[in-house]
């Protein structure tokens, strides 16, 4: 249906729009300027059944947007990680960046189509020509340009189409989600885990040389032993996480020579065990120094006097190494009986 084809008194008013200065050709100026066509209205601005159709069919568009979103949230937490899926021409691809990539185009594209299609049917589409004028801008400009966005803000309709506002502030406002859920993947929820390792009341302390699980007579006087919980392998997925936590050193001093009266408690014949974890940065402490009982870090070589608590005597490490209370189960071996007291590794009270 075109504008000739309606009644004129239905046809709305026309806006007091210049359409252009229509030239006349000279030798100074051969090519004159025709001037702009003849607006042609469009169907919706004359049939209100045809606008309430593009209405809808904007908020459809919006809607779907939004159902799109919840997909691709929905898609995020209930499908797994290492799901395949065969998509022709694709091949096998992974179902959880095939859902999200299809999911989140939905919602971008159906944003972009209901706003152009709302722009291209209900908004108004009079031409204007104006003149070139200079940069700055004058009072007048000023208040025609304010003039302007207010007419063009009431020919939107925004204000007289409730539902196109009402879907397309929904989709708007959950299409963000989809950026917000994607921040879960860059890393593991901390939660509680810095406080906590594998020792639990009756884990056995296993050698980490031999994998055998340690009686009191191995542990000789003067020496130093690496261990670990008991059922922790090295092929176990998560294993370097897990020994970076509780990763022990184990010696044996004279019960004399132990000036820390809980760590005394803590040990079991002198034998005691500390976390092999340095308090600065994290290395692996390995240098132990029989006669005086100290511990040296190889990093930065900070040095603990394990006959005293652990407690820091030289370097930058912020506080004493986490001791590990052990005993001796009925076998024979020893077992830990409880977990650290408090968290291991470098400066986590600093960061805490």
């Amino acid at each position: 249906m075109s504008s000739q084809d309606i009644p004129e008194e239905n046809l709305p008013a026309e806006q007091d729009t210049a359409h252009g200065a229509v030239g006349v050709a000279d030798e100074k100026n051969p090519f004159a300027d025709p001037g702009l066509p003849p607006h042609e209205h469009r169907i919706q601005d004359v049939d209100e059944r045809a606008a309430k159709r593009s209405e809808r069919t904007v908020a459809l568009l919006f809607t779907v947007s939004m159902l799109a979103t919840i997909g691709f949230i929905a898609s995020y937490v209930a499908i797994p990680v290492d799901k395949a899926i065969y998509v022709f021409p694709l091949g096998h691809i992974s179902a959880l960046n095939f859902a999200l990539g299809l999911t989140l185009g939905v919602a971008l594209f159906t944003i972009g189509a209901g706003a152009v299609h709302w722009a291209r049917t209900l908004m108004s589409d009079v031409e204007i020509a104006d003149d070139r004028h200079p940069i700055e801008a004058d009072p007048e400009v000023k208040a025609k340009v304010m003039s302007d966005f207010r007419q063009g803000a009431k020919e939107s309709q925004l204000g007289r189409r409730k539902l196109i506002r009402n879907t397309m502030v929904g989709a708007l406002s959950l299409v963000p989600l989809s950026g917000l859920v994607l921040l879960r993947d860059l890393g593991p929820l901390p939660e509680d885990k810095l406080f906590h390792t594998l020792w639990r009341k009756g884990k056995l302390l296993v050698n980490m040389n031999t994998n055998e699980p340690l009686r009191p007579s191995d542990i000789a006087v003067g020496s130093l032993t690496f261990a670990k919980p008991e059922d922790l392998e090295e092929h176990d997925h998560g294993f370097q996480n897990e020994i970076a936590k509780a990763a022990l050193m184990i010696v044996r001093i004279q019960p004399e020579d132990i000036k820390d009266k809980r760590e005394l408690e803590w040990s079991h014949e002198g034998i005691v065990a500390f976390s092999k974890i340095c308090t600065h940065v994290g290395c692996p402490i390995s240098l132990y120094e029989q006669q005086t009982h100290h511990v040296l870090c190889p990093c930065h070589q900070s040095t603990f006097d394990l006959s005293d608590g652990a407690r820091v005597i030289f370097g930058p490490a912020g506080h004493a190494l986490p001791q590990l209370r052990i005993g001796v189960n009925d076998e024979g071996y020893l077992e830990a009986l409880g977990d650290f007291d408090e968290p291991v590794g470098p400066a986590f009270w600093e960061r805490g």
